[in-house]
């Protein structure tokens, strides 16, 4: 049920999507989405869980790296997870469009997605950042700095069709997303590095 949901939320969002044609593509009951979701909206609801669910378990935030490894490693390990987990060939196409609306046309199911699984990894990446920033570190660079990181990953995948036309030398995808997240992480640690002796000279 929440496959077959998550496709047609996908396809023609979630305002115009119905029960009916839910239950039709599910094979299913109309009836059993009142039963285990209560509505439209608690249905939609669960087939965004399903994403970050599946995703979350398939890529941890650090993989392979202990909570009290370097700040650096960390940091590396964060990247290559995210960057992995949006370039994953066996994500299902519908993941991403259905995530890309709901970005864009958010409804109450974002803020039950941010409390539960999007804030606690953005408290971690904070957390190393942080770290990173050292002396130098103020609320507004610390956020700055999460949102750099974050685009740039974002930026490979998101604009991956325009970029194969700009740069049709180099297309991007699975193949190349470890080298991709390699250039981030070692672009992201440079810049964080000059911004913390920038601040460490100010402070002196």
């Amino acid at each position: 049920m929440l496959d077959a949901a998550g496709a047609v939320f996908a396809e023609v969002g979630f305002h115009t999507a119905t029960t009916r044609d839910i239950a039709r593509r599910a094979s299913a009951n109309i009836a059993a989405i009142n039963y285990y979701f209560r509505d439209k909206q608690g249905l939609y609801t669960e087939a965004v869980r399903l994403i970050y669910h599946d995703e979350d378990v398939k890529y941890p935030a650090t993989p392979g790296v202990p909570d009290d490894a370097p700040a650096d490693c960390r940091l590396r390990a964060f990247i290559h997870g995210f960057m992995h987990k949006l370039f994953d060939p066996e994500r299902p196409a519908w993941h991403g469009r259905l995530l890309s609306r709901e970005l864009f046309e958010p409804t109450e199911a974002l803020d039950a997605i941010v409390a539960e699984r999007i804030r606690p990894r953005y408290q971690l990446l904070r957390g190393i950042i942080s770290d990173l920033l050292g002396a130098a570190r103020t609320d507004a660079l610390v956020r700055l700095c999460i949102n750099s990181v974050i685009g740039q990953c974002l930026h490979y995948h998101h604009a991956r069709h325009m970029l194969a036309r700009l740069q049709p030398e180099c297309p991007y995808g699975p193949h190349n997303a470890a080298e991709l997240a390699e250039h981030v992480a070692r672009f992201s640690l440079g810049a964080i590095a000059a911004l913390a002796r920038g601040g460490e000279s100010r402070n002196a």
